[in-house]
């Protein structure tokens, strides 16, 4: 299993998505500003926006918010500007990363990431160094408790999923970018219940950590993902479950 889904994993056990909550909708109010000033505020025609305002509602935003952020995102009202940047690294145990971040000062924001790597076993790398081991695909998470196993992998495989693996937890199904809109809103209506849906980069292969390169790397992926100018970082780290399991109380 990939880092992306084994952090999932992670920060549903520990309680992360609600103890974070009031930062979590900071970054997804960026998204949402972002992805509105880049293709429009009519999320019908804007696939990104439609995918940054499901998982918003998702995450239980308030809809004054979400429109809000889209008004900022249009210049309806008035906004920070907000540049995108991706930042490519290596952690523990030569673990790849990718690290999505948006901010209003690129300078501060590269200084503050690399402060972050280089305390917990990090460092920045250079541009391309590890892109090309991440694949972009769509993926949603689904909550496996009541789900039937094989009528979720046919109903996904039929919406145009192209694969569905289940965790300890949750499901996690996978699709082509362009189809990740289409199988969510086919998942949703079946009455399931999504904890996360976003177009996500996915490592084509796996570096195995002990347990000390664990928490060091748990370590910095709690230290990445609570900067406020981070929004998405992926891993190509895997770590057993009995670990995971121990390194999570």
């Amino acid at each position: 299993m990939s880092g992306h889904s084994k952090w999932a994993s992670i920060k549903h056990k520990k309680g992360k998505l609600d103890a974070q909550r009031g930062k979590i909708f900071t970054k997804l109010i960026r998204e949402i500003t972002v992805a509105a000033r880049a293709g429009g505020g009519d999320a019908d025609k804007n696939p990104r926006l439609r995918t940054a305002i499901a998982t918003a509602r998702a995450a239980n935003m308030p809809a004054d918010n979400i429109k809000k952020a889209v008004q900022k995102g249009t210049g309806e009202l008035p906004g920070v500007t907000y540049e995108e940047v991706t930042y490519e690294a290596y952690g523990p145990g030569g673990v790849a990363m990718l690290i999505q971040a948006m901010t209003d000062n690129k300078n501060r924001a590269v200084a503050e990431v690399r402060h972050i790597l280089s305390r917990h076993n990090g460092n920045m790398g250079e541009s391309g160094c590890v892109g090309w081991m991440f694949e972009k695909q769509g993926f949603i998470q689904v909550e496996a408790e009541g789900v039937d196993e094989d009528s979720l992998m046919e109903m996904a495989l039929d919406a145009g999923a192209t694969d569905v693996r289940r965790e300890e937890t949750t499901f996690d199904i996978y699709t082509e970018p362009v189809d990740l809109e289409k199988v969510r809103s086919i998942v949703e209506k079946k009455g399931l219940v999504i904890s996360s849906a976003e177009p996500a980069m996915i490592p084509q292969s796996t570096v195995k950590l002990d347990e000390k390169q664990a928490g060091q790397m748990l370590k910095l992926m709690e230290a990445l993902e609570d900067h406020d100018d981070v929004q998405k970082v992926y891993a190509n780290f895997d770590i057993d479950d009995e670990l995971i399991q121990k390194l999570s109380e």
